[in-house]
């Protein structure tokens, strides 16, 4: 056999070749319109997938998927059954779903695969990953930071994604200060855990209640969700303006004094800030009897610092009508912002020059008497 025999016989064999590949593809096709699209990380893809037979005989054939990438899950479904095998009348169509999940921890880039009727068809499809993807949770919120005093309850809601491609259960836990109460709250229950479906959103409520006596300033409260494979941080920042609170009271705890009518005794008071917030113009006044004067020194006191007190002297003035007895005063230590008030017992006595006269009266009165009686007994 010559070299131009040789060639003519290979020129015939790859048409005979393409005219039988051609017939395949011309009899039974795969069909989606969608044969190239682009997605993010973690995205799911449905495809519609037509199984055409234009032959005048049934078609039947596996139905498969090659080349898949590592890591992705797919399912191919019809008629709401998974579908490992498809039959098709002639001149007829079927059609299937193909799911494909792409995985959050992927890379950028371009990914090929082939939906196959065994002996039949095939159908290559191409999907774009258009960003870089990770294996990773966020911890946000929308408002970071709070401001209050010390008696006040900050309440933070926060959103905890779940970026990874699959389920996940986050350890909640908050690195405070001591003395300082962080509870966490999932679906408006106290929790230390949070389940977060795959590329899902969950949201966590976080109470902060700091110490009653702490100081005024801005703490930096950090809070963690975490699993054995991911984790997530969130820094909330609570601005603590102080408490404001004032006591009002004597040196040694008295609250109680003895006075004569017309007389002024001048009593020991005592100041303290007993809040975490600077005190200022800091005023005392009194209610007091009626014509009873009370003042004080000083009257208003400009600053007083957390902890501190500062010594004021009253100086009460008891009316000169004042019978003897109890009378009760109240004066009282006021700030725009907070208020206490003292009672204190005045007991009442009559002047001593008003007991001798009564004494020197009755001696009087007595001295009459006996005079009468020895003038005019013995008549």
């Amino acid at each position: 056999m010559n070299t131009k025999k040789v060639y003519l016989m290979i020129i015939f064999l790859l048409a005979l070749c393409s005219m039988q590949v051609f017939g395949v593809e011309k009899s039974v096709l795969l069909y989606t319109p969608y044969t190239q699209i682009s997605v993010p990380p973690g995205q799911s893809i449905d495809y519609s997938v037509d199984m055409v037979n234009n032959t005048d005989q049934m078609r039947k054939a596996p139905i498969t998927i090659i080349g898949m990438p590592r890591g992705w899950k797919y399912e191919l479904k019809a008629g709401g059954w998974t579908v490992k095998q498809l039959a098709v009348l002639p001149k007829d169509k079927k059609t299937l779903t193909l799911t494909v999940n792409v995985p959050m921890q992927v890379n950028k880039g371009t990914y090929h695969f082939t939906v196959l009727a065994a002996g039949l068809a095939q159908l290559p499809l191409s999907v774009t990953v258009s960003e870089q993807g990770t294996y990773q949770t966020e911890f946000t919120t929308k408002q970071p930071n709070m401001q209050g005093n010390s008696k006040a309850a900050f309440n933070f809601n926060a959103i905890l994604k779940n970026e990874t491609g699959e389920q996940q259960l986050y350890a909640l836990m908050a690195n405070a200060p001591r003395g300082w109460n962080i509870v966490f709250r999932v679906d408006g229950k106290q929790a230390t855990s949070a389940q977060v479906d795959p590329n899902a959103t969950e949201s966590i409520g976080i109470d902060i209640t700091p110490p009653s006596s702490i100081a005024a300033g801005d703490y930096k409260i950090p809070v963690h969700a975490s699993t054995s494979t991911t984790s997530a941080d969130l820094i909330l920042d609570v601005v603590v303006t102080g408490s404001y609170e004032i006591e009002l009271t004597t040196p040694d705890g008295r609250v109680s004094a003895d006075i004569t009518a017309g007389d002024t005794k001048h009593i020991d008071l005592l100041v303290r800030n007993t809040g975490t917030a600077e005190l200022k113009d800091v005023k005392l006044t009194s209610n007091k009897p009626a014509d009873w004067e009370i003042t004080f020194e000083p009257s208003t006191i400009s600053k007083l610092t957390a902890g501190s007190a500062t010594n004021v002297v009253a100086t009460v003035k008891a009316s000169k009508k004042a019978l003897p007895g109890d009378y009760v005063t109240k004066m009282t230590a006021s700030t725009p912002e907070v208020t206490n008030t003292a009672e204190f017992r005045m007991s009442v006595h009559t002047s001593l020059i008003y007991g001798w006269l009564g004494f020197v009266i009755i001696i009087g009165v007595l001295g009459g008497v006996y005079y009468l009686f020895r003038k005019y007994g013995r008549r």
